[in-house]
């Protein structure tokens, strides 16, 4: 028994000391403030939660969001070829009715809806669906083809709605989800990441376009054109608008217009049914290394002013060709997207600031932007004339007699609008709306002026083709 507990005694006191010089030998495992601050750290998802798996969860923000994205439905007539063979034969080519479908957002619970401007182009009826399954015949309020972007209202009150996020606060690899009708799905959600920002893939037609996308990998299809993109707290921070594929269906690449920009232009459309748009009067290009070599410059980033409107902001507040414009007030410039879409927040008349680099050293300006005319004035909407952009003359005497008209309206100039996104071509006369006889730009303008849903328009060209051609209003 002595002999037992000898032996436990000394094992007992072996293990003290082997523990004791492990101790004492063993690199430290403490850390310290500074290693732990250069440490990965793990942040959790802007609200929602992460459960106890570690993978995030989507349901707060889907749940949230769902009911305030729509389904929108349009009806309309389809473009007539002016040139179609049949016209030969003295009998045109009679539209043919079709429909299509896209996405819509609840932003006010009032029933005032954000969809894309593609989406109701030439629409003569919308039509929404709620995700509770009620529908409402929708009034289009205003369209601006440079964003691609429309404002429909229904009549409807204390409706589900999605609350504005902050698109400049988005960061690259953050969570995002997409809400709405892929394939006439509804109420479908997706997930994905913000890939990128300030991304130009050249898809909208307009002269004055604003491309300056948030790219993600969240699962768009068409119908999810005019849907909702929002972050992890079921806030709205982008329309989705376009896919980049070769297939026509989802490729991994989805594009959303910033909600920062969407919230200028839809409340421009509110107030005053077509878009302030503002200009700081300067062409630019985007400045990288070969641009730079050539320049000698010794800045790689930003965008370089490489001509100036007489009389424009740029050109008034003193900048200068060759200058590099790096800033709008706090915001860092890259790209030419980042640049417009930033002025494009702006109406004309503001004041602006912008710091471009001069002779490789910063310098502040304050441009007080002009719109599209050069005025600092607000355009105020000239009513459906302005919608069909574009210019018209009363047809002359000599081609009325050649084509045996009794009146008609010419065509003279086509810009962004109803009768170029329709196919009409500069030279077309009008002669009839809906069956009723035009004589002059003032029968025209009296049509129009009350006239709400499809609108079919009848004319001539100068060559003797008859042509018709519908689109909604």
């Amino acid at each position: 028994m002595k002999r037992t507990l000898s032996l436990l005694i000394f094992a007992l006191l072996g293990g003290f000391a082997g523990a004791f010089v492990f101790e004492q030998t063993e690199p430290s495992r403490s850390i310290s403030a500074a290693q732990q601050a250069s440490m990965p750290v793990s942040r959790t998802l802007n609200a929602g939660h992460v459960p106890n798996t570690g993978y995030p969860d989507f349901t707060y923000a889907a749940e949230q969001t769902v009911h305030g994205v729509v389904h929108v439905k349009t009806y309309y007539t389809g473009r007539m070829n002016p040139f179609d063979p049949f016209s030969f034969w003295g009998r045109p080519a009679q539209p043919q009715q079709q429909e299509s479908s896209g996405s819509g957002v609840i932003i006010t619970e009032d029933g005032f809806i954000i969809t894309n401007n593609h989406v109701v182009e030439n629409a003569e009826k919308v039509e929404v669906t709620l995700n509770d399954n009620r529908s409402f015949q929708a009034r289009v309020i205003g369209t601006d083809p440079s964003t691609d972007l429309a404002l429909l209202k229904i009549e409807e009150n204390k409706l589900p709605f999605i609350p504005y996020g902050n698109s400049d606060e988005l960061k690259v690899g953050e969570w995002v989800l997409a809400v709405g009708n892929p394939f006439n799905l509804t109420s479908t959600v997706t997930a994905g990441i913000v890939s990128a920002k300030g991304r130009n893939i050249g898809i909208l037609p307009d002269q004055f376009k604003i491309e300056s996308f948030i790219q993600t990998d969240a699962a768009v299809n068409p119908g999810n054109s005019g849907g909702a993109l929002v972050n992890t707290r079921g806030e709205l921070i982008g329309i989705n608008s376009a896919i980049a594929s070769n297939t026509g269906s989802y490729t991994g690449y989805s594009f959303a217009i910033p909600s920062n920009l969407v919230r200028k232009v839809i409340d421009d459309l509110a107030e005053f049914g077509n878009v302030q748009r503002a200009f700081i009067g300067v062409s630019i290009r985007d400045l990288d290394a070969k641009l730079a070599e050539e320049k000698g410059l010794k800045v790689t980033q930003g965008v370089y002013v490489s001509g100036l409107t007489d009389g424009g902001a740029a050109a008034n507040a003193g900048i200068t060709e060759g200058d590099i414009i790096v800033r709008v007030g706090d915001v860092a410039i890259n790209s030419t997207p980042q640049l417009q879409e930033q002025i494009g927040r702006f109406r004309p008349g503001d004041k602006v600031n912008l710091t471009v680099i001069r002779n490789g050293k910063e310098k502040p300006f304050t441009l007080t932007l002009r719109n599209r005319e050069g005025e600092t004035t607000l355009v105020q909407n000239d009513g459906p004339l302005n919608l069909l952009g574009a210019t018209f003359i009363d047809a002359g005497t000599e081609e009325k007699q050649r084509l045996g008209l009794s009146g008609g309206v010419k065509v003279t100039k086509l810009t962004s609008g109803k009768l170029l996104s329709s196919g009409v071509r500069e030279g077309f006369i009008i002669t009839s709306i809906d069956k009723k006889p035009v004589v002059s730009t003032e029968d025209l303008s009296n049509a129009l002026k009350t006239k709400q849903g499809g609108v079919l328009l009848e004319g001539i060209y100068p060559n003797g083709l008859r042509a018709y051609y519908g689109f909604g209003l």
